[in-house]
């Protein structure tokens, strides 16, 4: 069994940790770009999608400027564990709507409802819900009242409406993270461990793996 908790304002660090370390866990089913962890540039995206998650974190109680809130799943037999966690935008001048921007259940927690319980909790309060997932994702997605809306890059975009908000959604630019020092030191650190070569194919292998994300995604689509 679970409990969920709802953040508007900054949570506890241990709750803090406990997602990025889930983050961390779970970067190919969370990132857009899925990379497998064979791929050498691997830490490269743990960095940056823990970072970008550690930020938004920050950001609830809207010390940022944009809206953020979360709900956690915690296990009832340790409420010090956190299970399960969703990360989403309220949507400015649409009180009903939301966009899911990250989403995680531990592994050994999964299809014990945790992830339709949390979206529950979330519709409860936003109904007009927008998120990106994974092709093999949209079933479970549909299930949870979601409808495909279209293609966003390697991904296939759900909305519980047949329509986009027409509200604005504040988001952070994370931009900067890919450029920061400690991006440029991971970078420097498996070059130097790997060699120019392995990390060129590596940045070969990325691109080609994108573009294998985003045809099937289009493909999806077109076949609807």
């Amino acid at each position: 069994m679970f409990s969920l908790t709802r953040y508007t304002t900054p949570c506890p660090e241990p709750v803090n940790g406990q997602i990025l370390q889930m983050v961390v866990d779970n970067l190919t089913d969370i990132s857009s770009v899925a990379l497998p962890p064979s791929n050498l540039l691997y830490n490269i995206y743990q960095y940056a999608i823990g970072f970008e998650v550690h930020l938004y974190l920050e950001a609830l109680g809207g010390a940022k400027g944009i809206a953020v809130e979360l709900v956690v799943a915690t296990d009832t037999q340790d409420p010090e564990q956190v299970i399960g966690f969703v990360l989403y935008l309220p949507v400015k001048d649409d009180p009903e709507a939301c966009g899911i921007a990250f989403m995680a259940v531990q592994a050994g927690k999964r299809r014990q409802g945790v992830a339709r319980a949390m979206l529950k909790d979330v519709l409860a309060r936003y109904p007009h819900a927008e998120l990106a997932c994974a092709v093999e994702k949209v079933p479970a997605f549909e299930a949870m009242g979601f409808q495909v809306r279209g293609a966003r890059g390697t991904q296939v975009l759900m909305n519980t409406r047949d329509y986009a908000t027409n509200g604005l959604m504040g988001v952070l630019d994370v931009a900067s993270i890919y450029s920061s020092l400690e991006m440029r030191q991971i970078h420097t650190y498996l070059l130097q461990k790997h060699g120019k070569r392995a990390m060129v194919d590596a940045e070969k292998q990325r691109d080609r793996h994108l573009d294998q994300l985003t045809h099937k995604a289009q493909r999806f689509i077109q076949n609807l």
